[in-house]
């Protein structure tokens, strides 16, 4: 007796249902209709399994703090970064690990097993790193976390900035990040990408730089990192965040940077929710779209991820930590509605990220990985996406850990009865119910 068998999955790209058998913590087989018996099975009834999401991109350290202690009025990224260094000399850890946890949960609930967080390590007390490590054991069964030493007001723009990135590494923190466009100088933004590779370098660890996030078409430091990245032979251990000058950059520039980052292998996060509200607020009209050039990489074979940025925080007031609201918004405002282009938005919460955040060897639903996976209220990518499915089961380490009741939307009105479903129905089949009051039958 296993200790679970999921039956009736639908793997993505298959036609045909499976089932999925589970005994400790592993995946054990796939195959259809499998004799194996589980303690606890769940009928998937045909519906999207998929390996777990993956949020790339997120400060943990600053979720759910909107309008403490003040809203951003403006709702530009300048003001959020003032709100933030008005808060944080009244942090106090149990409020970011409080924060940061219920945030984790959100995420999870959404199919989330992967996330990349950024600490903001400018403050010499390196508060927000510690409440992060203490995060990251606390969610460790639910979700795996990696922490990058993000310094949000510049390394060199004041005197303990790289002191305080080399302590933070030697804390604990997982992966170098960077800000090389809030330097005071070109020079210095240089400096700050040697740096995240040098450190990267003398801690085996990855990069992860918020790099060119604004709209100045003068601000090139993806350049920097991409020559770095392929003369070094790190590529595929570095990322590029944002990156949403490239949006502004002449096209003969973005051209030949284009060719530099496919050539290097280095990974790119986009993230619709802040880049689409933070950027270009100063363009008056027409308004340029606040991201980088998406689909061009795509099209390229870059690794572009999608990430969630911030939930309630300064800088996004909105957000409830779901990665298909942020794959559906990309879909509108990076022009990627083509049909294709749809399911390879899914992989930019799925395989691209886990590529990013190099977990690929411990994560897909293969028989002799972890059973990390989630089952949706969905028939595949494409109705994932435009509905911003439930996660119905969310399956951690061999335990069905997340079970979600769909909402059921009953309408009642002068006899007709009806259920609503969103789901786009099968043809042929009469709805439940009847006709619609007034609707008359060809």
């Amino acid at each position: 007796m296993l200790d679970l068998v999921v039956r009736n999955a639908r793997l993505r790209g298959a036609e045909e249902r499976t089932d999925i058998a589970v005994d400790g913590g592993i995946i054990r087989k796939i195959g259809p209709a499998l004799e194996e018996q589980g303690r606890e099975e769940i009928d998937a009834e045909g519906n999207l399994t998929t390996p777990p999401l993956c949020d790339p991109h997120l400060h943990l350290d600053a979720v759910l703090s909107v309008g403490d202690p003040r809203f951003n009025a403006s709702g530009t990224l300048l003001e959020g970064i003032q709100i933030w260094g008005e808060r944080k000399p009244r942090l106090t850890r149990k409020e970011l690990v409080d924060n940061a946890v219920e945030a984790v949960l959100w995420e999870f609930a959404q199919g989330v097993q992967f996330i990349r967080t950024h600490a903001d390590v400018t403050d010499p007390s390196l508060l927000t790193l510690e409440a992060l490590l203490e995060v990251k054991d606390r969610v460790k069964d639910l979700v795996e976390v990696q922490i990058v030493a993000f310094p949000q007001d510049g390394v060199f723009t004041f005197p303990e900035g790289e002191a305080l990135m080399r302590r933070a590494l030697d804390m604990g923190a997982d992966v170098v990040g960077g800000i090389p466009h809030n330097e005071l100088t070109r020079e210095d933004g240089v400096r700050d990408v040697e740096l995240a590779f040098e450190l990267a370098r003398k801690h085996d660890a990855l990069i992860d730089i918020h790099c060119d996030e604004t709209g100045d078409d003068q601000s090139r430091f993806v350049e920097v990192m991409a020559a770095r990245a392929l003369s070094t032979g790190m590529g595929e251990r570095v990322t590029a965040s944002h990156a949403t000058a490239m949006h502004n950059y002449h096209n003969d520039y973005a051209f030949k940077l284009l060719g530099i980052a496919e050539r290097s292998k280095m990974n790119f996060i986009t993230n619709p929710f802040d880049n689409s509200v933070l950027q270009n607020r100063t363009d008056g009209y027409p308004r340029r779209r606040g991201h980088t050039r998406v689909d061009e990489m795509h099209a390229r074979g870059i690794n572009v991820c999608i990430g969630h940025d911030s939930i309630m925080d300064p800088w996004y007031p909105l957000g409830k930590g779901s990665m298909l609201q942020a794959a559906n918004l990309l879909l509108h405002t990076a022009h990627m509605s083509g049909y294709e282009q749809i399911f390879a938005l899914f992989d930019m919460i799925t395989a691209n990220s886990a590529k990013t955040l190099q977990v690929e060897g411990r994560y897909g639903i293969e028989a002799g990985k972890p059973a990390n996976f989630a089952v949706w209220d969905a028939e595949d990518e494409f109705d994932a996406i435009r509905r911003e499915s439930d996660c119905l089961y969310a399956v951690r380490r061999g335990v069905a850990a997340l079970k979600t009741r769909p909402a059921v939307r009953s309408l009642d009105l002068g006899g007709f009865r009806r259920d609503v479903d969103l789901r786009v129905p099968v043809r042929g089949v009469e709805p439940r119910g009847g006709e619609v009051p007034g609707q008359r039958r060809r």
